[in-house]
């Protein structure tokens, strides 16, 4: 493996100014940074970012570590946080903890060892909470994405959840619902609870009642055994007319079984959800859905990563909270009610 010394002595240069072309820092003619690339090329040089970052202090890395990678509003996530970091000159590493605080943990291992200048994360739920402290306990920059976790300070980039329940439970009381569940996330994970919070209001703001019954939480994943959705609605008497569901998973998932049961949407039931389907909804559009602004959760939340990074050594600003509103977006798995 080609080194710098190699480089330079091929180009004529000395060693410091490689590492000056490496780096970009310096006064070096156009010429001389010219061949000094072209050498890099032929010998196919590749800088040793470890050894950099332990002079510099920085490694020009970034992470983001998300829940389900699967997931359209995740993907768009992560399309928008690799923009943003590239437009400051970051590369963007990616992990994806499956909603497993375990597998978070090895991935902020991960992180630490190769000293990546912060973490973009969307976090499993409140017990996060002692992976988060691990980053903080060694100076690791980290921005919130789509929850919070509690006994955390931090910068997070959240939709408004709560008013998104609202508003679907507003939408099917205006075609006639009255009786509308919630298949939704574990009341571990914050956006889960703000949903429910949502839901119990609009109802109570509509004069509708509330049932446990009609409540079912579980994670916020794919699955293929879908026996506990099948038990749930043998649970609800009277069975609901319309089902909301806590993201777009548990959505498709909801559809799955009922269409395992001859049940079709709309006709049989009503289905509403969080977060769309990515091209699926342009190719297809069905699925009436409160839209989050996946893209700019990615780019805003990678934007104030960076900011955290540059302020190091400097007065730290408070920490900022920003709240993207939502769209309800109207299709066709709503029917009027009979």
């Amino acid at each position: 493996m080609a080194t710098i010394y190699d480089i330079a002595a091929k180009a004529g240069v000395s060693a410091m100014t490689v590492s000056r072309v490496i780096n970009n820092t310096g006064k070096i003619s156009d010429k001389t940074r010219a061949k000094v690339r072209r050498v890099m090329e032929e010998l196919n040089y590749v800088p040793n970012h470890v050894a950099r970052s332990l002079v510099l202090q920085q490694s020009k890395l970034l992470f983001l570590l998300i829940t389900d990678i699967t997931n359209p509003f995740y993907t768009t996530i992560a399309r928008g946080a690799e923009d943003a970091a590239k437009k400051h000159g970051y590369r963007l590493l990616f992990g994806n903890s499956d909603e497993n605080v375990d597998k978070e943990k090895d991935y902020i291992d991960a992180i630490l060892a190769t000293r990546a200048d912060g973490v973009l994360i969307a976090p499993t739920g409140d017990l996060s909470l002692s992976n988060l402290e691990r980053l903080r306990l060694h100076n690791v920059p980290f921005v919130l994405l789509d929850r919070e976790v509690p006994g955390v300070g931090s910068d997070v980039v959240l939709g408004d959840t709560k008013e998104g329940a609202r508003k679907l439970v507003e939408h099917l009381k205006s075609r006639g619902h009255s009786a509308i569940a919630l298949i939704n996330g574990s009341p571990t994970i914050s956006s889960a609870r703000l949903r429910l919070e949502g839901y119990r209001e609009a109802l109570k703001l509509n004069d509708l009642p509330f049932d446990d019954r009609y409540v079912l939480e579980m994670a916020f994943e794919p699955r293929s055994d879908l026996s506990e959705i099948e038990n749930w609605l043998d649970r609800m008497t009277p069975p609901p007319t319309a089902i909301v569901a806590g993201n777009n998973v548990l959505a498709v998932e909801v559809i799955r079984t009922l269409a395992e049961r001859g049940n079709r949407v709309p006709e049989h039931m009503s289905v509403v959800g969080f977060d769309d389907l990515g091209p699926y909804s342009e190719i297809d559009p069905f699925l009436t859905v409160i839209a989050q602004q996946a893209y700019q959760f990615g780019y805003l939340g990678m934007q104030m990563l960076v900011e955290r990074i540059q302020e190091r050594g400097e007065s730290p600003l408070p920490w900022r909270k920003v709240v993207l509103p939502a769209d309800l977006i109207v299709r066709r798995s709503v029917a009027d009610a009979t």
